[in-house]
């Protein structure tokens, strides 16, 4: 495809804190925090002006779905303006807590495991088209997946050691303390399935195009760890962009099939090194950066030889072998303001260093955590990057806007929509491809191509609603 849809979904977890007191269930804590979101969308579970979708989740779990995204930047924005806007209802949460009397701190956090070992998601979807041969696009992209947490691993303390990698369940081990590449990587049970939460596979495969089911299918990658540095989130995206447009192109690979994909991506993410060896069904043994190093000389030379299709792929190549040469090198100084794994692990390791800690001690595990609460004076990326020690990809000026603007795709269509009717005051449907007006006529809209920033029947339908003087201007976020 010259072009692609991409889009990042991401669960946050949620708990309300109270040393001295009772602290509020997450199903409380949550439902005060949907609280402004319900009063100006009439549910739990809304299309937002961005373009984004912003939504309640099983267990509790605030879920912001970016918007339809055509480039890196976009992506990034809007996942970064996701965690503003889902931040934004932390602080009128703790607020309007404060102003009640209740006690205590709430707090949201962008990662991927909570304290009693349940895991939570962050999804991408990449459009592709439907003449794309499914089963074998999967079959060389789980390989890829299985490797990829050590180029945007979010990083994982385990106090007591990482579990016996053939155990069925997941939880705290016996061995020493250690640090994992990856959060996610114990809590994925398939290499494929159409489930999400039964079996939690690498991808999933129910066919949701989201888009015109004759040109289109969506790919659902669901192994990915919630990543809070932007220039980890673009090589996340970036990466595997292209090696899916080299998969696509109908390159010739070889095949890389492995024997236990879930087990090599356990094993995997506790190896630091990236040199333990995993068996392939062909029957030789390959480490990670072998494996990785493999994929990146084959994207290098599809690039060289097809062009690059947009100004940050020599970015992405760039940082995708600086980060398997920290790997290989076992120094990360190159890395360590780019790659979560690593920007966490050098404030991991710094801090040990100075109060005589290691692994095992509870003061790392509530780092581990406070690296990804998304409090601005609390949460310990932010800190970095107000500190300038974790790079940007977009300028805060694009994230602010992304949170009231959608990227010009199908969801500036969406955007306006949106606008319009809740500034007129009718009740709506909207979904990823739909508009609907719920009065007598019924009016509905199909938007099936997810590039159109225009669509004329929405457009007349936008025009007929006529918000009245004084609604929300195009662009503000009803949560903020």
């Amino acid at each position: 495809m010259d072009r692609r849809i991409y889009g990042i979904e991401t669960e946050f977890g949620i708990a309300h804190s109270a040393p001295d007191a009772r602290p509020l269930a997450p199903e409380e804590t949550a439902r005060r925090l949907f609280a402004p979101v319900v009063a100006w969308g009439r549910s739990s579970n809304v299309f937002l002006p961005n373009g984004g979708r912003l939504y309640l989740d099983v267990g509790s779990h605030p879920e912001y779905a970016t918007a339809e995204c055509a480039s890196l930047e976009d992506v990034v924005a809007q996942d970064k303006a996701g965690e503003l806007i889902i931040e934004d209802l932390r602080r009128q949460t703790q607020e309007a807590l404060t102003a009640e009397g209740v006690a205590g701190q709430v707090y949201l956090f962008k990662n991927n495991v909570d304290s009693q070992g349940n895991s939570f998601g962050s999804h991408e979807n990449y459009l592709i088209a439907r003449r794309t041969e499914f089963a074998r696009l999967v079959a060389i992209l789980i390989p890829f997946l299985v490797t990829r947490q050590l180029l945007v691993g979010a990083g994982k303390v385990h106090p007591a050691g990482p579990e016996d990698f053939g155990a069925v369940r997941v939880g705290a081990g016996s061995g020493a303390p250690s640090y994992s590449f990856s959060q996610r990587a114990d809590h994925i049970w398939e290499g494929s399935s159409s489930a999400t939460t039964r079996s939690r596979p690498l991808i999933n495969t129910r066919d949701e195009p989201h888009a015109d089911a004759e040109h289109y299918r969506r790919l659902h990658v669901i192994v990915g760890d919630s990543t809070m540095s932007q220039t980890t989130t673009a090589l996340r995206v970036g990466a595997t962009d292209l090696v899916l447009r080299m998969i696509e192109a109908g390159q010739i690979l070889p095949d890389r099939t492995m024997v236990d994909p879930v087990r090599a991506l356990r094993e995997i993410s506790h190896d630091l090194t990236g040199t333990r060896p995993v068996e392939l069904a062909d029957g030789t043994r390959r480490s990670a950066l072998d494996l990785q190093r493999e994929h990146l000389e084959s994207v290098r030379a599809f690039v060289d030889r097809e062009g690059a299709h947009h100004d940050r792929v020599p970015w992405v190549l760039d940082l995708w072998e600086r980060t398997l040469e920290a790997v290989a090198r076992q120094d990360t100084a190159g890395i360590d303001t780019e790659i979560d794994w690593a920007i966490k692990r050098k404030l991991l390791d710094g801090y040990a260093a100075r109060h005589g800690l290691d692994l095992s001690a509870p003061r790392m595990a509530q780092l581990d955590l406070a690296y990804h609460d998304t409090a601005p004076e609390r949460g310990l990326f932010n800190l970095l990057q107000r500190r300038g020690l974790a790079a940007a990809f977009v300028d805060p000026g694009r994230i602010e806007a992304a949170v009231g603007t959608p990227p010009a795709t199908r969801a500036a269509v969406r955007g306006r929509f949106i606008d319009a009717v809740v500034g007129s005051g009718h009740n709506y449907t909207v979904d990823w491809v739909h508009l609907k007006v719920n009065d007598r006529t019924q009016r509905a809209v199909v938007c099936k191509d997810p590039f159109a920033t225009r669509n004329p029947e929405a457009d007349a339908l936008v025009a007929a609603l006529r918000p009245p003087e004084g609604g929300p201007a195009h662009g503000d976020a009803p949560v903020l």
